[in-house]
């Protein structure tokens, strides 16, 4: 989109600079001119919208069932955490910083040029420890309480069922699903990520302090989730926004207008 509205403003600027002075009074515009000058105010403000208030989102996974299901269209919030400069990504003016419990989009560590969704569960210099599925944050267990099952088709044929909870994280009630059997980390699966000496595994589980301008995420369908257990910590300047409403999904209406707790 930035490459469109730089093409269209560049006609529309060498349109009222040059070409138009030169053209004959009465003379119309050639198409290569008038269609960029027809498109440049609508993709400025498009751009001006996805950059700076809402943009929107579709959920590619289910590492955030129960909460949000595949084929959720999402809003994101953009400026929440800080308004930034488009493009080059800096940050101009601070608002309010992530809260636990929080449902945050980023771009992924790993690959920065694809954007992830989970939710935040530790915040700068917290202490995280996650053992045999169950959550500590600075020494203390998060509440967690049973919530009945929950069963899903995955890739169309396997047929899931998970144990359903209830979490809370700071101010934010909601639901987790868990599989009994599943090890709380797939030892396999950690990358050397950056920091990573700042985590300690074992069989059971793990224990990560939190860096400074770091955040540390899980998804809600903590046994198949690929999240801050594997691939390390979310720097604050990969921040995109704050997930709030669900705004279509093609196969469940009832969905529609449902905000994101």
């Amino acid at each position: 989109m930035f490459v469109l509205l730089v093409v269209t403003g560049a006609v529309a600027l060498l349109d009222r600079l040059v070409l138009a002075r030169r053209r004959l009074e009465g003379e119309k515009e050639p198409w290569w001119v008038e269609y960029p000058k027809s498109f440049f105010p609508v993709i400025l403000i498009v751009f001006l919208l996805r950059s700076f208030l809402v943009e929107p989102f579709k959920i590619p996974s289910g590492s955030m069932l129960p909460t949000l299901l595949v084929g959720d269209f999402i809003l994101v919030n953009k400026y929440t955490y800080g308004i930034r400069i488009p493009v080059i990504n800096v940050k101009v003016l601070d608002v309010n910083a992530p809260e636990r419990g929080e449902v945050m989009v980023f771009r992924y560590p790993v690959n920065p040029s694809l954007d992830y969704i989970k939710r935040v569960v530790g915040l700068p210099g917290d202490e995280i420890v996650y053992r045999n599925k169950r959550l500590s944050i600075n020494g203390r267990e998060v509440d967690m309480k049973r919530d009945g099952d929950y069963s899903y088709v995955e890739g169309g044929l396997n047929f899931i069922s998970m144990q359903r909870y209830s979490e809370r994280l700071g101010e934010h009630v909601h639901p987790v699903l868990i599989q009994p059997d599943a090890p709380s980390v797939q030892a396999a699966g950690v990358l050397n990520f950056p920091l990573r000496n700042n985590c300690a595994y074992n069989d059971e589980g793990f224990v990560c302090k939190v860096p400074p301008a770091h955040y540390f995420l899980m998804g809600d369908n903590r046994d198949s989730s690929s999240d801050s257990r594997y691939w390390g910590f979310v720097p604050e300047s990969n921040i995109v926004g704050k997930a709030f409403l669900i705004w279509w999904n093609f196969d469940e209406l009832k969905r529609i207008g449902r905000s994101i707790e």
